[in-house]
């Protein structure tokens, strides 16, 4: 194991020795997830023993965008209930140890599934195992009443996909060099067709595979990356798990995703088995999809700018701008798709 920028080793490790019984030297630090991102270390001591520590990018972000605090507060506060989550060892909110603040959890053994390569490792039957339990964990985030644990005050509970399109557009207004008449008229289209907010719930808001370690066996492991979460419409998190599924019908945008393999539920299994085990209405979850497909496609245009910019570095920006621009295309040819689908 290497280190990485991002760990001022000596003062993290004197935090651990503070916060974890019978470290035994060397401690190493590799990187195991990063990018624009959080970033996340893998810690390991010299007995085997392992940890993840979760810090904000290295360079200026904004705090709000990458609040470890609030990271580590979802976790402990899911810690008692039937959402699996890593256990914590503690949060470290003095940026003097490690110039931002930071938190650590066990490392949970299993495997991401990243792609569609990935899933040659996978036997048939687990891969069923593998999308019927993300479906039955997201249903029970779902179910967990937020006030219950201590989330109760996370986020506004109202108003959820009026705000994100008002986020997301105002990227678009403030951040895009191009007209992009297909995205404004897909935010007209969606804020006429929005339907009623079931209620409000917690709100993982990037619930996919990749984002959950999978026990080899296939049911969910724990469930990561909770920095977009919040309080609001929880179909929204369905709508982007389906997205993320990959549906041949909806122009092929998620051809390449590792759940089109053979052996994971179809995107139908997937709606009536969150159906079926939520009692909710799904009426309008083509709404949702066609949200969710929207919302990354700003997303995406934030990325290609950053890219023409030369803001990220890479030697190879012209080909990959074209491509993100292409995407974002084929992104918003299917959310035009989904919001055929209303009613039908």
């Amino acid at each position: 194991m290497t280190e990485t920028t991002g760990i001022d080793r000596p003062r993290v490790v004197a935090w651990l020795r503070r916060h974890v019984d019978h470290l035994v030297d060397p401690i190493e630090f590799e990187l195991i997830a990063g990018g624009r991102s959080n970033l996340t270390f893998e810690v390991r001591d010299a007995a085997g023993h392992r940890w993840a520590l979760r810090r904000p990018p290295t360079g200026h972000v904004l705090q709000s965008a990458h609040d470890m605090g609030r990271e580590h507060r979802i976790i402990d506060a899911l810690q008692h209930t039937s959402v699996p989550v890593p256990t914590l060892v503690g949060l470290c909110d003095d940026e003097a140890v490690n110039g931002a603040p930071f938190y650590v959890m066990d490392f949970v053994p299993g495997v991401i599934v990243r792609d569609l390569p990935a899933t040659d490792a996978i036997p048939l039957d687990a891969r069923r195992a593998m999308g019927e339990s993300l479906v039955d964990t997201l249903v029970a985030l779902h179910e967990i009443e937020p006030a219950e644990v201590g989330l109760g005050d996370l986020g506004k509970r109202g108003d959820y996909v009026a705000r994100q399109l008002r986020r997301w557009l105002r990227q678009i207004d403030e951040g895009s060099d191009r007209p992009l008449a297909g995205l404004r008229a897909l935010h007209a289209r969606l804020e006429g067709d929005m339907p009623d907010q079931q209620g409000a719930g917690i709100v993982h808001g990037d619930y996919r595979l990749d984002n959950c370690m999978m026990d080899p066996s296939g049911p969910v492991a724990a469930v990561l990356d909770w920095e977009l979460c919040t309080l609001g419409d929880v179909l929204a998190d369905l709508g982007g798990l389906v997205m993320w599924w990959g549906d041949p019908d909806a122009g092929h945008v998620m051809s390449d995703v590792p759940t089109v393999a053979t052996g994971f539920p179809t995107t139908d299994e997937v709606i009536d088995r969150y159906a079926a085990r939520s009692g909710r209405d799904l009426s309008a979850l083509p709404y949702y999809v066609a949200f969710s497909t929207w919302r990354l496609a700003c997303i995406t245009e934030g990325v290609r700018i950053r890219y023409e910019k030369g803001a990220m570095g890479d030697q190879e920006s012209n080909e990959l701008v074209d491509y993100l621009g292409e995407r974002i295309d084929r992104l918003a040819d299917s959310a035009s798709i989904w919001l055929a689908r209303i009613g039908a």
